[in-house]
């Protein structure tokens, strides 16, 4: 995991998708950083997305939750020029699944709009969650909020829609950039935590379920 990523900017306009501000060296949550990073570097990844012992869990699923934002700020920056209003009229993930955006404050009816147009609005609507204090606390002994889990399991449920668009659109892309083994490890890293700790709905997973448990079978 890297917490480092370089601003990426995006293509299909001026806006830039700011990944959240590193996490501060020598704060608890940095610590928990660096752990995670030492057992990602074991290969293991069942191990690696599992609770350290005597840690919060919601501090855990804050970090985590932080660099999976990350990472898929990052794989999507990759191929922005190959998802446009054009190519991606709709979000989708293959024929069979289409999303509509709403946030519930600025967009309350749910809209349909294009793949880029939604990830705009998501990753934008993702960044807001991160950046506030009092659903993602940063300082020491500031408690995480009693709908921390619930706001954390929106995120989640809404950043897999990317790895979704992802896979069913834009795999061959992705091929040519041979960026493949980097999408696939972040999402079996991905999907590894979301079961651990059960954040998303298993209907939520099913444009890429044949995948999940293709990864899964293989880590057994």
């Amino acid at each position: 995991m890297n917490m480092c990523f370089k601003r990426i900017k995006m293509n299909r306009s001026s806006k830039t998708f700011r990944p959240k501000k590193n996490i501060p060296e020598g704060s608890h949550q940095y610590e928990l950083l660096k752990h995670a990073e030492a057992t990602l570097g074991s290969g293991n990844l069942r191990q690696a997305v599992m609770l350290p012992e005597g840690e919060d869990l919601n501090e855990w699923i804050a970090v985590n939750t932080v660099d999976f934002f990350n990472q898929i700020n990052m794989l999507y920056g990759t191929i922005t020029e190959f998802c446009t209003e054009t190519s991606c009229s709709v979000m989708s993930a293959g024929p069979r699944y289409e999303y509509h955006w709403a946030d519930g404050t600025n967009i309350k009816k749910p809209i349909k709009c294009s793949a880029p147009k939604y990830i705009d609005y998501l990753m934008t609507w993702v960044q807001d969650q991160l950046d506030d204090e009092t659903l993602f606390p940063s300082k020491i002994g500031v408690p995480f909020p009693k709908n921390f889990m619930s706001v954390a399991k929106t995120i989640l449920k809404r950043l897999f829609r990317v790895y979704a668009h992802i896979y069913h659109q834009h795999f061959d892309s992705v091929m040519q950039l041979q960026e493949e083994a980097h999408l696939n490890t972040s999402f079996k890293h991905f999907i590894f935590f979301v079961q651990e700790f059960n954040l998303i709905d298993r209907r939520e997973l099913s444009p890429l379920q044949d995948l999940i448990e293709k990864l899964g079978s293989k880590d057994r």
